[in-house]
């Protein structure tokens, strides 16, 4: 085997010169500056150039600052345009941009829960949704709110119910994509405060112009003052039910003729309502649509009767079927993936900060990031076959990133040289 070597200045990431164009050209780095201001004119560096440096990191492969400093500078400094910053730099605009934890003293235990509200980088998210045309006015969107817990050893982590240290954000989604996130340490529970979570959530959106139809949430939601709220903000909810002896009684007292033998996906399971259902001892009804699915074990149930799981939905919809009701519920499942994309591709599972306030502000940047992504993907997509909407991101750094290429100055101009069969030419059109 021999071996030569060229001093060439080739880059094994020139798709990304691509990228970094389109985040010019679709109006976001210009959004950024002007929304979060300049910085001090003697750190040279820009928000939205600390930015275009984050999404590098992402775009090659990367998944922390350091990365910057110890592998990418170099292929990234190949970018023309692109100033590249130091993992330091990096951070320290991160902490520029956060705002003071708030720190909530339970009345009744005593424990001292910390939240985040950085209501100017969730206006920020928003804002570029908006500016790529990924949300528009006048739609009726569908709204779903989660916490997730976090595993962290940062100085200010808590105790989750996972019995790891951690912190336990809420995060609201329309499409699978983050609208809003709300810092929260990992002892807060979802319960805790959702009310004014949602208030501040359907606010931020209201002043944007931003409709929302319908409304998911899991049984955290699940009380009366979330439902009040969730009610006057948007046209239906729908949201999973606790179990309670009362519930499971008028559950088990359902005649079997009541009960729809249907198929949702790969399951087949039965449907029904309880169309007069009055929670938290009021005096509202709401339709409470039922599903059950027949245990393997064939244990039965002590309230309800038979060999069943069973679970139940929470809706003021009186329109929809109760099987279309559990079908649309249960698509709940993908906005949920969305936690599993922001941990594995946008640098979730490695928080770059100390504490709740920094690392807040880095998981709205890098959830405006993976939007940036899903708005990247689905017009490359449209003008190139071999790429598809549905990418990860791993997929699309080996199939459009992972490129060898180099700047060439030819005729007054510089042209990007690429060493490759794949037809790039589309996307110039």
């Amino acid at each position: 085997m021999h071996i030569t070597k060229s001093s060439d200045n080739i880059t094994p990431f020139a798709g990304f010169n691509f990228c970094f164009n389109h985040f010019h050209q679709s109006g976001l780095a210009g959004l950024i500056d002007r929304h979060l201001g300049p910085r001090v004119k003697t750190v040279g560096y820009s928000y939205s150039d600390i930015i275009a440096n984050q999404l590098g990191i992402f775009f090659t492969g990367g998944d922390c600052a350091e990365d910057l400093s110890e592998h990418l500078r170099g292929p990234l400094g190949q970018v023309r345009g692109m100033s590249v910053c130091s993992a330091d730099t990096l951070l320290r605009a991160i902490k520029e941009l956060s705002c003071p934890s708030q720190e909530l003293v339970h009345p009744d235990t005593g424990v001292v829960h910390q939240f985040n509200i950085n209501g100017k980088l969730n206006d920020l998210l928003l804002k570029a949704l908006r500016t790529t045309g990924q949300l528009t006015s006048g739609v009726a969107y569908d709204l779903d709110y989660d916490n997730q817990v976090i595993p962290t050893e940062k100085w200010d982590a808590a105790k989750t119910y996972k019995k790891c240290d951690g912190y336990q954000p809420g995060i609201a989604t329309i499409d699978n994509m983050a609208v809003y996130i709300e810092g929260r340490n990992g002892n807060s529970q979802a319960t805790y405060k959702q009310k004014q979570t949602l208030k501040r959530i359907f606010e931020h959106l209201t002043d944007k112009q931003i409709t929302i139809g319908r409304f998911r949430g899991d049984s955290a939601s699940y009380q009366q003052t979330v439902v009040k709220v969730v009610q006057a903000n948007c046209g239906s909810f729908y949201i999973r039910a606790k179990r309670s002896a009362a519930m499971e009684q008028q559950v088990g007292a359902l005649p079997e003729g009541a009960w729809k033998h249907v198929k949702l996906g790969v399951k087949n399971m039965e449907v029904a309502e309880i169309d007069d259902w009055r929670p938290f001892d009021g005096d509202t009804a709401y339709r409470l649509i039922v599903s059950r699915i027949k245990r393997g074990d064939a244990q039965g149930d002590l309230f309800s009767g038979g060999a069943y799981t069973w679970r139940a939905i929470l809706t003021n919809d009186t329109k929809t079927s109760p099987e279309q009701i559990v079908a649309f519920y249960n698509k709940r499942g993908d906005s949920e993936r969305t936690f599993d994309v922001m941990n594995n591709d946008f640098g979730w599972s490695k928080l770059p900060c100390s504490f709740l306030s920094q690392n807040t502000a880095y998981m709205i940047l890098t959830a405006m990031i993976a939007n940036f992504y899903r708005y990247l993907i689905g017009e490359y997509s449209k003008a190139i076959p071999w790429l598809e909407p549905t990418y990860r991101l791993k997929k699309f750094i080996f199939r459009f990133i992972t490129l060898a290429g180099k700047w060439i100055r030819t005729g007054r101009r510089y042209v990007l040289k690429l060493y490759t069969r794949k037809n790039y030419s589309p996307l110039l059109e």
